[in-house]
């Protein structure tokens, strides 16, 4: 008695070549929950990373003013009050991290956000922080 193995359902059957394969509903879940933790451990690392761009309070600061709309380098440390070379040090991390975009117009730079990610972030912290009245 000669019995026939099934064909896996990840593959096609070599008596018709020309058939669709069909997953069947667990492997298919499989490869959906793969496919699922695959994509959750790049996002965790991404939102890792732009929470630890966040998280020191000078360049959480240069971002806050830059939502304001763009500056050149003289005009945000008058405005957030943070001296070279400190500033020049965490403008360079957050252009390493693409967060902060520039442009060149004569001697000087000007930066602005270049991040949307980080930019409903910083909405989100404004609205959650910085939007209440101070206590009278």
């Amino acid at each position: 008695m000669t019995t026939k193995t099934p064909t896996p359902p990840h593959t096609a059957s070599s008596e018709d070549a020309n058939t669709t394969v069909e997953m069947t509903a667990p492997f298919a879940s499989q490869v959906d929950a793969e496919a699922l933790t695959t994509h959750m451990q790049s996002a965790s690392k991404q939102a890792s990373q732009l929470l630890k761009s966040l998280s020191h309070p000078d360049r959480l600061l240069l971002l806050c003013q830059l939502t304001q709309g763009e500056y050149c380098v003289s005009e945000l440390e008058a405005q957030v009050g943070i001296g070279q070379p400190s500033l020049s040090q965490q403008l360079g991390i957050l252009r390493k991290d693409k967060l902060v975009s520039t442009r060149r117009a004569g001697k000087q730079i000007y930066y602005r956000i270049a991040s949307d990610d980080a930019m409903a972030i910083l909405a989100l912290l404004y609205e959650r922080f910085c939007a209440k009245t101070p206590a009278s």
